[in-house]
């Protein structure tokens, strides 16, 4: 590994045999024996020569290794001599630096120590000076000397917080704490002079000593602030509590206006009198104004628990109307700052809205609910600022919501039984093919009436009433879902054709009459127009609900349950087209299958089955269609339920056909290709517009009528010999089913001793069923690819044409 080498001589696994055999093949080899010997001979030769030099080469290996080392270990030790003067040469140097600098330091202290005694005894010199000064000034109440000086005095004071143990400094500041008190208890005595708690009558009135006084108590402890705003606002408003107490017919809400009148006269009154004399940044006219709100707040809940029986919906609406009105002029007045210090307990400000309903006050009655998907790709409106507020007042009308829920359920009674009586006076919409099925106009009314109930009702709160107010919304769309839509859905009954297979049989093409009218197919597809108008409305409005109410309630809106009642209607007036196209086809499906398909001699144009399925299909789909063109999906889903209705049920009527000759199989199989055409283009049979059926229903159709087709050419291939017809039919059907086949055999004829024969032999070429499967008789096979089926469509079309 070490010293690769290809040398046979050099292999681990070296065989002498072998390797002689390899020089010597023959016998004519061996006449240069002697030359290869010889080279071997020069060859060890060789290798004893390096062999020798090698290991004298080693002889003095050991002796040099230890010179070596010896001079290693000399130029160690000095080096690490050199190393070891350095280091002293370091400590000297650095003894004589510390030498050199120690008077430079001394003298850098000296002068910051110098600096700090100086500094701090000018702020002694300040201070000592200033508290002799306060409380001169103090005595002679010069109140607005004392503002400044105060705040200097407490700043210098600040500088001597590390020097309170000083006997001198202590006594300092407690003299500056006792000037404080004093200036304290002085200013809220000079305004209980100017202001008295007690009486009616106010002897004293604004000064320029109480302004100064309140420049004062701006630097004095903030509970004097407090003090002097507390007392000042309940003597201004103690004539309120006077004038609206409980027993005082102002105090109802019928006049609630004149206690906003009272606050607003007040407010103007202060800001002339006393505007000037307290600072601006203490917002006086807000906390007036919000002190009256929570004392208004109070007395309004007081006096509704008294008089609740009194209350009425409109005199409630009248109440919150007026106070959300003040609310709002509030808000353009104030900012709101003031609501969350302590002079007052801040409200309960409901989260922001985001409700693009919320409009003037004076449009929201009148304007029609606005839920359209496209209002999405719309700019929005600009955010309007939030009401800080909003409920300070109004949040006391909350519990008495109750009687607003009830009169919105009353009311929301009326109309859904208005919307009945009017639907049975004026009867079921007009059909209007040309402008499609119309959306029941009282489904725009009833969302119109949610859309103000929902906006009244989050002006007013954004809690439990909105819990309540969604609660009748669920129960009326309901009703509306059941009494307006389900209710007069057209009946099916067995009698209402009055239509016999012999009848059927007897009539001439083209005269049966479908079991809907018109008027009634018209209806139905109002009806589910409707109902998918009412689906979409209802998801945007529990989405606006949610965005109206308190977050943490926002899970209890869910009108899940609503929707799946609209989507429960839609289906029914799907399932009612479907079952009317339906049975208008049944009497030519029965007909098809009465006829004598053995006598048939020669193959003709489609049958009169096929046009009588045709004429219904063009006599109804088109007006099915123009009614629902607002809704093409629920179109598509008509046509796909329909398909899949008429394609088993023509299947099944086929394998009624029995027994069938060569010639009515090929007759049944031209008249399946035309109904497959037909149901192909089912979408837009009878339009103007040619559009692309939808590859859904496509698929379907090619399925269930590909396999119609292939019964049929099961049918018309010989059944002898029996094996290839067995493996025919296995690849043509891709059915295991026993049922399948028996019938097939039924279609072609066969006898009873024939058929027991044909059926034990296609249990045994029946293909194993694959692991883990059930083993059942009716075992299907995977359906044909498209590709197989695209074969077997474009080879059945050449079959027919050749017919033809």
């Amino acid at each position: 590994q070490v010293f690769p080498s290809q040398d046979p001589l050099d292999r681990a696994d070296f065989n002498a045999v072998e390797y002689i055999n390899a020089l010597f093949p023959t016998e004519q080899s061996l006449a240069n024996i002697d030359e290869v010997v010889n080279k071997i001979r020069l060859k060890i030769r060789r290798l004893d020569d390096n062999i020798r030099t090698v290991v004298r080469g080693q002889t003095n290996v050991g002796q040099d290794g230890r010179q070596a080392l010896e001079e290693a270990q000399k130029a160690i030790q000095q080096l690490f001599g050199k190393i070891k003067d350095i280091k002293d040469k370091a400590e000297k140097s650095e003894q004589m630096v510390k030498e050199i600098t120690r008077d430079i330091k001394q003298l850098d202290h000296a002068k910051r120590h110098l600096t700090t005694s100086i500094t701090t005894l000018n702020h002694l010199h300040m201070l000592a000076g200033g508290v002799d000064s306060l409380e001169a000034m103090t005595r002679r109440r010069q109140y607005g000397e004392v503002a400044n000086l105060l705040q200097g005095v407490v700043n210098v004071l600040e500088h001597f917080n590390k020097y309170m143990g000083i006997p001198q400094i202590r006594q300092l500041s407690e003299r500056v704490k006792a000037a404080q008190n004093e200036l304290g208890q002085q200013i809220l005595a000079d305004f209980e002079e100017a202001f008295p708690s007690q009486g009616t009558k106010r002897t004293g009135g604004p000064s320029n000593v109480l302004r100064d006084a309140c420049l004062v108590a701006n630097v004095l402890d903030p509970r004097i602030k407090q003090e002097i705003i507390k007392k000042f606002i309940k003597q201004h408003l103690s004539e309120y509590l006077v004038l609206f107490q409980e027993n005082q017919d102002v105090a109802w809400l019928d006049k609630i206006d004149r206690r906003y009148a009272w606050i607003k006269r007040q407010l103007v009154d202060y800001e002339e009198k006393y505007g000037r004399m307290f600072p601006a940044e203490w917002f006086m006219t807000e906390r007036i104004a919000v002190d009256f709100c929570h004392i208004t707040r109070a007395e309004l809940s007081k006096i509704m628990r008294t008089r609740a029986k009194e209350i009425e919906v409109k005199l409630l609406l009248f109440a919150i109307q007026r106070t959300t009105n003040f609310e709002g002029l509030l808000a353009k007045r104030f900012s709101g700052c003031t609501l969350a210090d302590g002079t007052g307990k801040k409200p309960e400000v409901p989260p922001p809205s985001t409700n693009p309903f919320l409009e003037d006050e004076t449009g929201a009655e009148t304007d029609e609910i606005v839920m359209e998907k496209s209002d999405t790709d719309k700019p929005k409106k600009p955010k309007v600022p939030d009401n800080p507020f909003h409920g300070i007042v109004s949040k006391c009308f909350e519990p008495h919501l109750y009687v607003y829920i009830e009169s919105q359920d009353k009311n929301l009674g009326e109309l859904i039984d208005r919307f009945v009586a009017d639907f049975k006076a004026q009867g079921p919409p007009k059909p209007n093919v040309d402008e499609g099925g119309a959306v029941l106009p009282s489904c725009a009314d009833l969302f119109v009436y949610y859309k103000k109930c929902m906006v009244q009702c989050s002006q007013l709160s954004t809690g439990e009433p909105m819990i309540a107010l969604t609660t009748i919304f669920q129960k009326y769309l309901r009703e509306y879902a059941w009494k307006i839509l389900s209710g007069n859905l057209p009946k099916t009954t067995s009698s209402s054709g009055g239509l016999t297979i012999t009848s059927l049989l007897k009539e001439k093409e083209g005269s049966e009459v479908a079991k809907f009218t018109l008027e009634e197919l018209c209806l139905i597809c109002s009806i589910l127009s409707t109902a998918e108008y009412c689906l979409a409305t209802t998801q945007q409005l529990e989405e606006k609900l949610k965005e109206k109410v308190d977050t943490s309630l926002m899970e209890r809106i869910n009108l899940t349950g609503e929707m799946d009642t609209f989507s429960i209607v839609i289906s029914n007036s799907i399932q009612l087209l479907v079952q009317d196209l339906d049975a208008a086809c049944d009497p030519a499906l029965t007909a098809m299958s009465k006829m004598q398909w053995q006598n048939v001699e020669h193959v003709g144009d489609q049958s009169p089955y096929v046009t009588s399925v045709i004429l219904h299909i063009k006599q109804n789909v088109p007006i099915i269609r123009d009614n629902l063109a607002s809704t093409r999906k629920y179109f598509t889903q008509f046509c796909i339920k329909f398909a899949n209705s008429f394609i088993p049920k023509f299947i099944n009527h086929l394998f009624k056909c029995k027994p069938i000759s060569m010639v009515g199989a090929e007759q049944l199989l031209l008249d399946t290709h035309s109904l497959k055409m037909v149901l192909l283009d089912l979408p837009s049979i009878g339009s103007q517009v040619v559009r692309k059926a939808p590859a859904s229903y496509t698929k379907i159709v090619v399925k269930g009528m590909t396999r119609a087709e292939m019964i049929l050419k099961v049918v018309m291939a010989p059944h002898e010999p029996p094996v290839v017809f067995v493996d025919n039919y296995i690849k043509l059907l891709a059915d295991c089913s026993t049922d399948t086949f028996q019938k097939i055999l039924d279609m072609k004829g066969l006898k009873r001793s024939e058929q027991s024969s044909m059926l034990d032999l296609f249990r045994l070429r029946l293909p194993a069923p694959p692991p883990g499967g059930d083993g059942s008789g009716s075992l299907s096979l995977s359906a044909p690819t498209p590709e197989q089926e695209s074969s077997r469509i474009r080879k059945l079309e050449k079959l027919i044409k050749k017919r033809l």
